[in-house]
């Protein structure tokens, strides 16, 4: 069985492993205080070129964008997301647990751009009544989106002047953020991010890690009392070495992005032959998540074989179908998934 359903389906790098092994029976203090957090800390620092970031560790994807959330909203504001967004999809309504209402705007392609921001804004303030409704009080995009899609400079940029405009805070979801920026065509880079988002986190669960995001406030001020809230939010690990000890090792010699490359690589050769093969693709993705039309007949007989992520019915006899690769796909694999094809 060939599996393509996601790309947190491995365990973690060697190299992570080797360090967990190596310092195994050593005595750390506690809750992200010890020393690989903060040479962890220093690295992703340096990597931003923003060395005045407060940079903390959390565990998986949704705790994070809750606990962001939650840091950066007073009670009576909302999130502005793209109506695709995973925070507004497939957290489970984790954000309004906390007291935050998602407020969704049109998407392109999973991206959601500076006019529809604007107008939000715009016309939210232009009504009488606003002070009886939910404030936007920051604004939240992926990178890459839920569609594999990813943001420009031109467009992070103009996203970040409008988001400033209205003075609201930025923030990205780095979920998969190694698998944007090695993306084919990309020209935004990490330091990039760090100038024009106000908080942003680097996604390790899904790029190498065992578990782990990396959150960075560019903006010091933003980040105070985030540390307690982390505890309020169950989000603070006791053995906060772990985190640490993953993320020194994956900004150590360049490994990040060169294990996301690794993933495009594998997504690229797989996306050439789908193409070279007749396959409708739904969206033209340049990361490690593929979108494929597939028949229904067709979808039944490759799922005794691949195990693949459902998307979205097209039609009665066409579904949307994900294929996603990692830092870990094997090349013999996609060769195998390309002859089934």
């Amino acid at each position: 069985m060939q599996h393509f359903d996601s790309d947190y389906m491995e365990g973690a790098h060697p190299a992570i492993l080797e360090k967990l092994m190596e310092t195994n029976e050593e005595k750390t203090p506690g809750y992200g205080t010890d020393a690989y957090c903060a040479r962890a800390r220093a690295l992703i620092r340096e990597a931003c070129g923003c060395p005045e970031a407060e940079v903390f560790f959390l565990v998986g994807g949704t705790q994070t964008n809750a606990t962001i959330i939650d840091a950066l909203l007073r009670s009576t504001q909302g999130a502005l997301a793209a109506d695709t967004g995973h925070i507004a999809t497939h957290e489970a309504g984790a954000i309004e647990a906390s007291g935050h209402k998602v407020i969704t705007i049109p998407h392109t392609l999973g991206k959601i751009d500076a006019e529809a921001i604007d107008s939000f804004c715009t016309t939210f303030y232009a009504d009488a009544n606003y002070e009886h409704m939910v404030e936007p009080g920051l604004v939240y995009i992926s990178h890459p989106t839920e569609y594999g899609t990813i943001y420009s400079l031109s467009e992070l940029k103009a996203v970040s002047d409008v988001a400033r405009k209205f003075k609201l805070p930025l923030f990205m979801d780095g979920a998969r953020l190694g698998y944007g920026l090695a993306a084919e065509g990309a020209d935004l880079a990490l330091a990039d991010i760090a100038r024009l988002c106000d908080v942003f986190y680097i996604g390790g669960t899904k790029v190498g890690a065992l578990f782990g995001e990396a959150v960075v406030f560019t903006k010091p001020e933003l980040a105070k009392g985030f540390f307690t809230l982390m505890k309020q939010h169950g989000a603070l690990l006791a053995k906060g070495r772990l985190l640490g000890i993953q993320f020194e090792t994956l900004f150590t010699e360049n490994r990040y992005l060169d294990i996301s490359r690794h993933a495009i690589d594998m997504a690229m050769k797989l996306k050439a032959a789908l193409i070279d093969a007749g396959y409708a693709l739904h969206i033209d993705s340049p990361t490690n998540q593929q979108f494929v039309v597939l028949d229904n007949a067709k979808m039944d007989e490759l799922s005794k074989q691949v195990s693949f992520g459902f998307w979205e019915a097209l039609d009665a006899n066409r579904t949307v179908v994900r294929f996603a690769t990692s830092w870990a796909t094997r090349e013999e694999d996609v060769d195998a998934l390309i002859e089934l094809l």
